[in-house]
């Protein structure tokens, strides 16, 4: 591996250079309080529990999602290059899939209490196939900073040329232009 090492942590825990006072304050993430008390959302919510909003986990190999999946919603396909996750279901039933590197589909509907695990680096999805009932999820990550890499945005969104897509899709470029202008972000109007 060309220089990238993640160390084990010599001390029980790391503090960053910003903070001068460690107490039980430091370790507790209080982001999540409000969570279920706001309205519900238009689209998939996740509300992220990782290194960039809990500065404690660094060092510690875990982080945390809360994912709201409002009925009919989908969670991309999407791969975490650097964790394997957990997936709890709270409140809800949820269809979830990943493919392993031979290319086989491992499918499961998911019931209230149920677990899945998606296998580090491997692409995964989930969705809501209720027209009508909300699901609540729970997701753990063996890191502290999982990484997220959407593979409709990653394909369709960062210029990869179309003459590249379409031959690798074995359609044209003008079903693989309707496809990335499917997903770029809406124009504002003023």
């Amino acid at each position: 591996m060309s220089g990238l090492h993640f160390k084990d942590i010599l001390t029980d825990f790391i503090v960053p250079p910003n903070v001068t006072n460690v107490d039980e304050n430091f370790f507790t993430f209080t982001g999540l309080r409000d969570l279920f008390k706001e309205g519900p959302s238009t689209t998939l919510k996740v509300s992220k529990v990782s290194l960039a909003e809990f500065s404690a986990l660094n060092g510690q190999s875990v982080s945390y999602a809360v994912l709201e999946y409002l009925a009919g919603t989908t969670n991309l396909p999407h791969i975490h290059p650097r964790a394997s996750e957990l997936l709890f279901v709270v409140e809800g039933t949820l269809q979830v899939g990943f493919v392993d590197t031979t290319n086989k589909l491992f499918t499961q509907t998911l019931q209230t209490g149920d677990i899945f695990v998606f296998p580090k680096g491997l692409v995964h999805f989930q969705y809501n196939a209720d027209a009508q009932i909300p699901v609540v999820a729970i997701a753990a990550f063996g890191s502290a900073n999982a990484g997220t890499v959407s593979i409709p945005n990653t394909l369709f969104t960062t210029g990869i040329d179309a003459v590249v897509l379409a031959k690798s899709f074995k359609t044209n470029t003008t079903t693989i232009e309707a496809l990335k202008a499917g997903l770029a972000p809406p124009t504002p109007r003023g």
